[in-house]
């Protein structure tokens, strides 16, 4: 199943613009609220210039990057968690997804209309933090009834479940989000059984007007940076109205020509996708044959049989061995067979944690 993002905000704040460049799958973006209603989904390929790199090496007949899944969702606004703005709906589709990425305003355009009436960076993310806290609250309210009949045996399980719900509901009416409370690793594994979307990691992306876009830390995106450091989340400035005209050109030399022109090395989106990447700790392994060079996501700290059933559960079942050569030493050597011959090609096994970039055959017999 691929990583899933759920990009969210206010309404007018950009989102279906972000996600139209994304995943140039064409989602209304038109200047009034809720014009999104169902979620639109796109697949993101992950920027990763070693697959051009090991494709240019190996000649195979495909590649295959990793990918990340964006769902826009439809703005939310005060009252969501009450079904404001058909927001229960939503906050359903927030659920699903691994990582928010909250898209907050910072350019004044008066042709765009705020639901506030003015751009509020600090105020808008306030709006939508607390909006999910109400509906996680909601949540553990309706857990605590369950939990509460079980409690009559005095299950162990269900009285240890219920301590860590009445310390979710108190840092909840303190308006903490879940990733901002401690917790005992005991803990952890119960609430993340909860499935609490406060709990989701979050990536901010402040979109800026085209005038920023050389230089963008206005006052606005600072709130945002401060906001961010607070909490230890990520911040990633775009302007989406300029993305989505990037994502437009479809070659590649225009696309870095325009690129030059406004001063950037590289889009905002490919940063945005990389950010989300790295947000939920995921690295990437390569297999590299003639039929196939792909790209593996697994999690940091991933051991070699784990991350082989990632391709299939027998590999991981009937493990061996891996084979394995560091991007940078199979580049260096020049081939696959090179690598061994230099002795950079390792036999690892069952302990072995894998290491981003790692290029890799496995060894199974089921």
């Amino acid at each position: 199943m691929p990583v899933q993002a759920g990009i969210v905000g206010l309404p007018n704040v950009g989102k279906s613009t972000l996600f139209n460049a994304i995943t140039k799958a064409g989602a209304e973006a038109a200047n009034y609220p809720f014009c999104t209603i169902e979620p639109n989904v796109g697949m993101v390929e992950v920027p990763d210039r070693r697959m051009d790199k090991l494709a240019e090496m190996v000649k195979p007949n495909r590649t295959v990057p990793a990918v990340v899944r964006f769902v826009d969702i439809a703005g939310l606004v005060r009252g969501a968690s009450k079904g404001e703005g058909l927001g229960n709906k939503f906050l359903s589709h927030i659920r699903e997804v691994d990582a928010i990425i909250h898209v907050v305003r910072c350019f004044e355009d008066p042709d765009v209309t705020h639901v506030d009436g003015q751009v509020g960076p600090s105020r808008d993310i306030d709006t939508i933090e607390l909006e999910l806290i109400l509906a996680d609250l909601e949540a553990v309210e309706r857990r605590m009834d369950r939990v509460q009949k079980m409690l009559k045996s005095q299950d162990k399980a269900a009285l240890a479940e219920m301590a860590v719900l009445k310390k979710l509901k108190a840092g909840f009416e303190d308006t903490q989000p879940v990733r901002s409370m401690e917790w005992s690793p005991e803990e952890a594994e119960i609430v993340k059984s909860l499935f609490l979307i406060t709990a989701k990691p979050v990536l901010y992306v402040a979109n800026v007007d085209e005038a920023d876009v050389a230089a963008p830390d206005n006052a606005r995106v600072q709130e945002v940076r401060e906001r961010a450091k607070r909490e230890g989340a990520g911040v990633v400035v775009i302007c989406a109205k300029i993305e989505a005209e990037i994502a437009e050109l479809t070659d590649d030399e225009e696309r870095r020509m325009f690129l030059e022109e406004l001063g950037l090395e590289e889009s905002g989106l490919d940063r945005l996708v990389r950010e989300t990447y790295t947000l939920l700790g995921l690295i990437t392994y390569f297999t590299a044959g003639v039929q196939e060079v792909r790209a593996w996501t697994i999690l940091q700290g991933t051991k070699a049989p784990q991350a082989a059933g990632v391709i299939h559960t027998d590999f991981e079942r009937g493990f061996i061995r891996a084979e394995v050569t560091g991007y940078d030493d199979l580049i260096a050597a020049g081939s696959q067979v090179a690598a061994r011959e230099k002795g950079v090609q390792r036999l690892e096994g069952k302990e072995y944690v894998m290491r981003d970039g790692d290029v890799v055959h496995f060894r199974f017999n089921v």
